[in-house]
């Protein structure tokens, strides 16, 4: 979807700000540049019809409370964790997360491209910016977005973590993390396909205990605090679920606390 040319400016010089400047750029927005946040803000939103906050979660209130307010400018910033408090004193404001990695400014800007997903909240007009990106927009209110953002946290931080996890514990069984990769691939299609609790399988769905003790007893000693996490997860979810368990004593197998 092509618009009719609007400018941008970005405060903020990262990856966030280069790919969405890239990504924006290629769908028509005139690009203003970028003020790093020891510039001078005041008239940041001069000649601007967007100004993006791209700078970190912490520094958003402290950034936008130096910028002058234009009623003719759409502030917004990239947080997925800030509501639109950290925007007090600007008419028109928004929030706009993309829900995808941003490693650098061409990969970074082929993922906003491809259909991304964004939260968003506020000025309506922001919902333009993400169909012009040619994305997906779920509104996420004030009062949802930290779950929110601890949630998307989880889905790339964590699960990034927990490769980690995994390639300590392949590298003492004398394997790679390439190795495991098809498997963890499947597992997150079947997620997709059936549902966490229908796509869980292995040792605690079966009650297989003295396997999982076998796990521990096999592993670094540094590495066993995250296994305990993840077989209390599994718990959880067999719990939720619904799903009959042996009656045995499992306390040796949580975390300590």
């Amino acid at each position: 979807m092509k618009i009719t040319r609007k400018t941008l400016r970005f405060v903020g010089q990262g990856k966030a700000a280069t790919a969405m400047a890239a990504a924006c750029s290629a769908v028509g927005y005139e690009l203003l540049g970028f003020l790093g946040r020891s510039d001078d803000l005041f008239a940041a939103t001069h000649d601007a019809d967007i100004l993006i906050l791209a700078v970190a979660d912490d520094a958003i209130a402290e950034v936008a409370g130096r910028i002058a307010p234009n009623a003719d400018c759409l502030v917004l910033h990239l947080s997925g964790s800030r509501g639109l408090d950290v925007l007090a004193g600007h008419e028109r404001r928004a929030g706009l997360h993309p829900l995808v990695a941003l490693p650098n400014a061409e990969v970074g800007a082929q993922r906003l491209l491809d259909g991304a997903t964004f939260a968003i909240a506020g000025d309506p007009s922001v919902l333009e910016i993400v169909e012009t990106l040619g994305g997906v927009a779920v509104p996420v209110r004030d009062d949802q977005r930290a779950a929110y953002h601890a949630a998307a946290t989880v889905a790339a931080n964590h699960v990034v973590a927990l490769m980690g996890h995994l390639e300590a514990i392949a590298s003492e069984a004398g394997l790679s993390l390439e190795t495991f990769l098809p498997l963890a691939r499947a597992a997150i299609n079947d997620v997709e396909e059936l549902g966490a609790a229908a796509a869980l399988t292995g040792p605690a769905s079966r009650g297989d205990w003295e396997t999982l003790q076998r796990h521990l007893d096999a592993i670094a000693p540094e590495e066993q605090a995250s296994y305990r996490a993840g077989v209390a997860m599994t718990l959880r979810l067999l719990a939720a679920s619904g799903t009959p368990m042996k009656d045995v004593a499992v306390e040796s197998l949580l975390p300590v606390h």
